[in-house]
């Protein structure tokens, strides 16, 4: 960890800097304490497994506390239905087809895979760090896991995790996948455990993975409480195979899947704990949510999207609209928020409270929420698109959702490419159950307009996961 003097001479001089290339963000440099970031990401939960969002019977008292004295979110999405492209999303505030970060063949990246996030991408830790910030992701990266395309080379100072998602580098005969994921051996899943780029641990013991995350988190937190920090913790769980360790063995009603949750909670317990003891509290922005929705097809060892339709790898509701908590006490303004976010906002909204200036040699897909989260104006989004690989499948439009393209989230390859679009109001009607195409031919009408304008904005980019 770099020194406390360090990163105050750092800071200071980065916001000399910003202040004479004359940049702005709505709040005077002298009326605002730059705030620390912590994104909380879960990895396949679904909108309906904890207890602010409806489920009844896996207990999640902090996360439930924290959605009390903060925002509720129950309209916010993520930029794809599946790990890679939507970790993508959020780190760089672009759509992944703009940065090669998605495929209609390879959904995800592989650890046999030769691509990853360029590294002329700016992220939230790049950006973050030209204002003096100390930056450090833990737990699942799955941007790259070659040397080129590693955290260290997008602007984090510090990791420990595991580069890929926690089902990879399997290495069972005579057992099919579903049943190894279910039932896992101890060394089915391979998957390597590094501090930096040194792998301290294969295969990593992930009984305890959700555990050493946190006290990492919460090591990184009091290590760093005088100066200003970033840390992206992305826990590997509820992805299956599930793990638990021994504290939360069968104590959910829900069985495993609800243990794996409920140790989850915990995590962020002790998150705001670290932050309300080291008097950080109301000096940081936590924001909780997930990559995707529940992965159905695994029954049981899968989540719930609760009144949402479909779920992880599809673009109904429920693949992409996600649990979203945003907690910032003496900030934010506590309420249920029904306007449209998604984690591609988070990048403006960060840069924009840390008076950072994005980078005007590129499109950016996100919007400042800052109006929202402090109770003084509404969301600026109205659009919402839905990507799978790289075609725009849905797009919603205020309350009204088109789907120009269909298709089952796993086990079929059949698209089917609706001459009239679906169209649902989604605040009727969130299932996507009601078709009211015929009722408002001017919705679509408008719909494919902004479809057509917004592939006019799309430039061809190399395509990473294909290579």
């Amino acid at each position: 960890m770099k020194s406390t003097l360090y990163f105050k001479l750092l800071l200071c001089c980065s916001c000399i800097g910003l202040l004479s290339n004359g940049c702005t963000s709505g709040i005077k440099p002298d009326e605002q304490k730059t705030p620390n970031f912590i994104i909380i990401f879960a990895d396949d939960m679904g909108y309906g497994d904890i207890g602010a969002y409806g489920n009844p019977t896996i207990k999640t008292p902090h996360l439930d506390q924290m959605a009390n004295a903060g925002q509720k979110w129950t309209n916010f999405y993520v930029a794809a239905p599946v790990c890679t492209p939507s970790r993508a999303g959020l780190i760089t505030g672009q759509l992944p087809v703009r940065t090669g970060m998605c495929s209609d063949k390879r959904r995800v990246l592989f650890p046999d895979s030769k691509g990853g996030l360029p590294d002329s991408e700016p992220t939230i830790a790049s950006l973050l760090k030209t204002a003096g910030y100390y930056t450090a992701c833990i737990g699942k990266w799955h941007l790259g896991h070659l040397p080129q395309y590693s955290p260290g080379v997008h602007g984090f100072d510090y990791y420990f995790g595991i580069p890929y998602s926690n089902d990879m580098d399997h290495q069972f005969e005579g057992i099919n996948y579903p049943e190894a994921c279910t039932n896992p051996g101890p060394d089915y899943f391979n998957v390597p455990l590094l501090r930096d780029s040194e792998i301290i641990e294969r295969p990593a013991d992930q009984t305890t993975i959700t555990k050493r995350y946190t006290e990492e988190a919460v090591s990184f937190i009091e290590e760093n409480r005088e100066t200003p920090f970033f840390l992206y913790l992305a826990h590997s769980m509820p992805h299956v195979p599930l793990y638990r360790s021994k504290d939360f063995e069968n104590i959910s009603l829900r069985g495993i899947y609800g243990d794996v949750i409920e140790e989850l909670d915990w995590s962020v317990g002790e998150i705001l704990a670290a932050l309300k003891r080291n008097k950080l509290d109301e000096n940081t922005l936590v924001v909780f949510t997930s990559d995707n929705g529940p992965w159905l097809i695994f029954n049981e060892h899968g989540g719930s999207a609760g009144l949402l339709s479909g779920g992880k790898g599809g673009t109904y509701e429920g693949g992409m609209r996600e649990p979203a908590i945003f907690w910032f006490p003496g900030t934010i303004k506590p309420e249920v928020v029904m306007e449209l976010g998604t984690t591609m906002d988070l990048l403006p909204t960060f840069c924009r409270l840390a008076n950072v200036e994005l980078p005007g040699d590129r499109i950016y897909d996100g919007y400042d929420l800052f109006p929202v989260l402090s109770g003084t104006g509404e969301s600026p989004r109205d659009v919402v698109y839905y990507y799978r690989g790289t075609q725009v499948y849905a797009i919603r439009k205020g309350e009204f959702k088109a789907h120009f393209i269909t298709q089952p989230e796993y086990g079929s390859n059949k698209k089917t490419v609706h001459e009239i679009p679906l169209l649902y109001n989604l605040n009727v009607d969130p299932s996507e159950k009601i078709n009211i195409a015929e009722k408002h031919p001017e919705v679509i009408i408008e719909i494919e307009k902004i479809l057509e304008e917004h592939m006019s904005t799309l430039v061809p980019v190399e395509n990473q996961l294909e290579k």
